[in-house]
């Protein structure tokens, strides 16, 4: 952001603001949306249904894991570099969409936010009285 600032001065932009960088604190998502689908079947805008992508559990038999486990046999201590300087406070949001037509399933993300919930859509014109 403070690179599209600099830039903008070449550009004939206007500047934009630091603090516009700032991650969103709360986003609600639709759990349905009307998106193209690129199946075979469908290749037009259709119903897909929203699920948070989550990280599979690890495989022990992958090499990488594999290679790691053995360099760590025996005597020596910790052998590779162990990570600790955390610094991002967010992640990066990855959805997948289900077409509810072809089933097939695509990844898309959306930007950094400190908490993410999935909602369905409030209808419009009704407000809640508290």
């Amino acid at each position: 952001c403070i690179r599209d600032s600099i830039n903008a001065e070449y550009m004939g932009r206007p500047q934009v603001d630091v603090f516009d960088c700032v991650a969103p604190t709360m986003v609600n998502y639709p759990k349905s949306r009307n998106l193209y689908c690129n199946g075979r079947t469908c290749k037009k805008h259709t119903s897909h249904k929203v699920v948070q992508y989550k990280v599979g559990k690890a495989s022990t038999l992958a090499q990488g894991k594999r290679r790691y486990d053995r360099k760590q046999k025996g005597f020596g201590g910790q052998t590779k570099p162990v990570f600790h300087k955390k610094a991002k406070t967010t992640k990066k949001i990855v959805l997948k969409m289900q077409c509810a037509k072809c089933k097939l399933i695509k990844q898309m993300h959306i930007k950094r936010c400190k908490h993410f919930e999935l909602a369905d859509r409030k209808p419009k014109g009704k407000t809640t009285d508290w």
